[in-house]
């Protein structure tokens, strides 16, 4: 067998990368010249599996729709923010994901809640979770013109397979009926089987107060903070300190 027939037999099996890295032991050969031909076949495989996960992760992130391109190694755990650092390494290490526990992140504005929430989002989706990232407004606006074009079910469907969903700005604006029905579909399908993450400048305790139905609104709260993790983040505008800390 030729060198490009092997070629074109690994890119049918969709061993691309392993063809690839082949190519690169074949255009290199006293290189390897002295490992075992399990050792090569190994490093072979090994490069497959790594660029396999590495395009999986990028898929991921691209279909999660991040707000902002935030890092876990670049949260600020100054003392006055009240953010901790051993319940911030529990949550990234995606157990919360498999207790399907929610999370809600509460302050001011320009505490860092949405930087928080895709740091945690980024996390999911290099351990391999689908994620989907929303402005509150703008799941609302979609679940409406799923209504008018009869995609809602469907629409409600795709929410529900996502492992993780963030929804951010929460509580910027009172909730109608059909608003508060449609956000209590999207936590009944996804309730004891998925996670949600809620970042709000609205203290928790005002929740209650966004929808018009007390019945509906006892509803969407128990599915919401049922074994929910708590993260109130206190302290000066993260903007204004890093404008300070520029002009310094």
């Amino acid at each position: 067998m030729t060198q490009s027939q092997l070629q074109e037999q690994l890119r049918s099996l969709r061993l691309g990368h392993f063809a690839q890295a082949l190519q690169q032991q074949q255009g290199q050969a006293t290189t390897y010249e002295d490992m075992s031909f399990e050792e090569r076949l190994g490093l072979l495989a090994q490069h497959e599996i790594h660029c396999r996960q590495s395009t999986k992760v990028k898929r991921l992130l691209k279909q999660a729709s991040l707000r902002l391109d935030a890092h876990a190694s670049r949260l600020e755990y100054r003392s006055e923010r009240g953010l901790r650092k051993d319940k911030i390494g529990s949550l990234l290490s995606g157990q919360y994901l498999h207790h399907a526990h929610n999370i809600i992140i509460t302050g001011a504005t320009g505490c860092g809640k949405t930087y928080l929430a895709c740091a945690l989002a980024k996390q999911a989706c290099e351990q391999h979770h689908a994620v989907r990232y929303y402005r509150l407004g703008q799941l609302l606006d979609e679940l409406n013109i799923g209504h008018a074009d009869g995609s809602y079910r469907q629409q409600l469907a795709q929410i529900a397979k996502k492992k993780l969903l963030i929804l951010d700005d929460w509580g910027m604006e009172k909730l109608n009926v059909r608003q508060a029905n449609d956000l209590l579909d999207v936590m009944e399908e996804r309730y004891q089987n998925t996670s949600t993450i809620i970042a709000s400048q609205l203290p928790v305790a005002e929740w209650y107060k966004l929808m018009t139905n007390p019945t509906v609104a006892d509803a969407l709260l128990d599915r919401l903070l049922h074994n929910s993790h708590r993260i109130e983040l206190m302290g000066e505008s993260m903007r204004k300190l890093d404008q300070s800390d520029h002009l310094r």
